[in-house]
């Protein structure tokens, strides 16, 4: 049995991490603002069903789905940098597939592609985990919202690099998924940079708590809150992003606009990094899920106001603030609900639930988009209608939360 190591006070193991993970973010991340602006193109352009035109993108999340519960036991028992550096290989072997799929001209080789890189974007989502593994109580929020702060470089990077690549091959969108495969053989050494417990299992001595069950710790009210709240912002943030691409184009935009407003939003998802720790730090961790949740909602209204480029702009910069507050919120709300003897069973379980709804919605994206109505308008209103019903169940989660508190002051 391996005992966890103890935190140093002074966070200076957390910090050097804490830089390697914000580089990690910024190199590898940059691959998916890249895929997520290609996937549902090349989807639009293989497939010979339009309504399942982002499928490849749901692929992609249902692959994070299914890779979580297995990947975060694996990075108890194995370690994580191993497990990131699993994650970087399957990201390169699922653009090669990707690209060969491309190239022959089959959407079914496109989307065993898009599979292998969901398993990429799950060992990703463990970034800000891994963060505050060695980080004391007081710096984990500040360390999580800096890796997540990381991906304001992938924002920059990725939608530029794709834009000189994505039309470079005589092959439609060829370039973007050979471009990732060198991101990932690239990013993954500098997971060797990491300073990280090989292994992390139960502490030893008679104060050491039991680690609870998985039904356990569904029961505690912060953890399903926590979770609820995470799958609804990053849901409706995966529900209203796959079909900007199609909507900017439909709405007679080009690809370089789609990239450009992908781009913004992707700023705003993680720009905001920088002081969404100090927040949470000042006014709690409620009050900043709650503020994420309201400007998720101001987003569909901007969507619904029109289709012109200023509401594109608008409706995802403000869909990429509102993740950041729910997201970041929610994880910082989960890391502080469970012990270390813990992390492997809640976190996968909090990645599979969260990258299953995700899925869901990613695939209600397309089909929302295209199929119905019969304009790009009409489908683009119907994905930003549909933010309504999940965005009052994390609400009234959160504020069930903040009165069970209340009562057991």
């Amino acid at each position: 049995m391996t005992i966890s190591e103890p935190i140093d006070t002074n966070d200076r193991r957390a910090k050097r991490n804490v830089l390697v993970l914000v580089l990690a973010q910024a190199i590898l991340g940059a691959q998916m603002p890249m895929i997520f602006v290609t996937g549902g193109l090349a989807g639009n352009m293989l497939s010979t069903n339009p309504c399942l035109a982002t499928l490849p993108i749901s692929m992609i999340v249902f692959g994070s789905m299914t890779t979580a519960p297995w990947i975060s036991p694996f990075m108890q028992t194995h370690g994580r940098r191993n497990g990131f550096i699993l994650g970087a290989l399957a990201g390169a072997a699922g653009a090669a597939v990707a690209a060969y799929g491309l190239y022959i001209g089959s959407f079914l080789t496109l989307l065993a592609g898009s599979y292998l890189t969901g398993i990429y974007m799950s060992a990703q989502g463990f970034y800000r985990f891994a963060a505050t593994d060695v980080a004391s109580d007081s710096y984990k929020p500040k360390a999580i919202s800096y890796v997540m702060a990381g991906g304001l470089l992938s924002a920059i990077l990725g939608p530029q690099l794709n834009k000189g690549v994505m039309e470079a091959w005589m092959i439609p969108f060829f370039g973007t998924y050979a471009a990732v495969v060198v991101l990932n053989l690239v990013g993954l050494f500098l997971f060797f940079a990491l300073d990280l417990p090989a292994k992390v299992s139960t502490a030893v001595g008679t104060t050491a708590k039991a680690a609870r069950t998985k039904m356990e710790l569904l029961k505690d009210p912060r953890i399903i809150v926590a979770i609820i709240c995470a799958m609804v912002a990053y849901s409706l943030m995966n529900l209203v992003m796959t079909s900007t691409p199609l909507a900017v184009v439909g709405c007679g935009f080009t690809n370089d606009d789609a990239n450009d407003i992908v781009s913004a939003h992707v700023l705003a998802m993680f720009a905001p990094s920088f002081f969404t720790g100090h927040l949470i730090a000042r006014f709690g961790v409620e009050r900043i899920i709650g503020a994420g949740l309201v400007i998720l909602a101001f987003a569909g209204g901007v969507a619904l106001a029109g289709v012109e480029l200023t509401n594109f702009y608008g409706a995802l910069i403000l869909l990429g603030l509102g993740w950041n507050f729910g997201f970041i919120g929610a994880t910082t709300l989960l890391a502080s609900s469970h012990s270390p003897a813990e992390r492997g069973r809640i976190q996968g379980l909090n990645d599979a639930l969260v990258f299953g709804c995700v899925t869901v919605a990613s695939l209600a994206s397309g089909g929302l988009m295209n199929c119905s109505g019969g304009t790009p308008v009409e489908g683009w209103n119907a994905v930003n209608y549909a933010m309504g019903p999940f965005l009052a169940l994390a609400g009234g989660a959160l504020v069930w939360l903040m009165v069970e508190r209340r009562r057991a002051a």
